[in-house]
């Protein structure tokens, strides 16, 4: 009975010990095959510098940039606390979150009417780190970022179109603008 009991343990461990590690080995692998950038973080670098992970949302708050969607992740797009805030759709306190997102988005856009402000732009991702916006989000916000930066619209809403991203494979989700580089984009026009 003891010698039976002390086999399954041995076993046990070496079964954990392998699986561990060949797991973890063959994740490794697939992502350097299949995975972007060959399993490695994708970085935005400026001027020779990198100014963030093109993967992970940022703040911008200056009328001369995009502004991303909400993070409710720690204290605004913190990784170690990557979350929703769990709130239903349905919770006040939610919903009152919401309607003053909304009401700080339309004093810096009064051009735009209550409904026009799209969802996504007032409302956190499931992560809280999301890096990008809809479509619609970025074209809102083209007259504001045209005025501060002293540009034409239409030169600021094609820089827009260079920079969105169609559906993964033309099929596999909404079209969408990755704000950093977006942003980043309008940097480098304007040097």
């Amino acid at each position: 009975m003891k010698s039976n009991l002390l086999k399954s343990f041995r076993l046990t461990l070496v079964f954990c010990v392998f699986f561990s590690v060949f797991y973890i080995l063959v994740l490794w692998l697939f992502a350097k095959v299949a995975g972007p950038n060959g399993g490695n973080a994708e970085v935005a670098v400026l001027d020779g510098k990198v100014v963030g992970g093109a993967n992970v949302g940022q703040n911008f708050t200056k009328d001369i940039y995009f502004w991303g969607r909400p993070s409710c992740a720690g204290d605004g797009y913190d990784a170690t606390s990557s979350a929703g805030s769990n709130k239903a759709t349905t919770n006040p306190e939610y919903l009152k979150e919401v309607e003053s997102r909304i009401d700080t988005f339309l004093v810096k856009h009064p051009y735009l009417k209550r409904e026009e402000v799209p969802a996504d732009i007032v409302t956190a991702s499931g992560s809280g780190l999301d890096p990008d916006i809809s479509v619609a989000s970025a074209y809102v916000q083209v007259k504001r970022v045209a005025e501060a930066r002293g540009m034409s619209e239409e030169a600021v809403k094609a820089i827009v179109e260079k920079v969105k991203q169609g559906p993964l494979l033309g099929m596999f989700g909404p079209s969408k603008v990755n704000v950093l580089k977006l942003n980043m984009a309008l940097d480098e026009k304007a040097d």
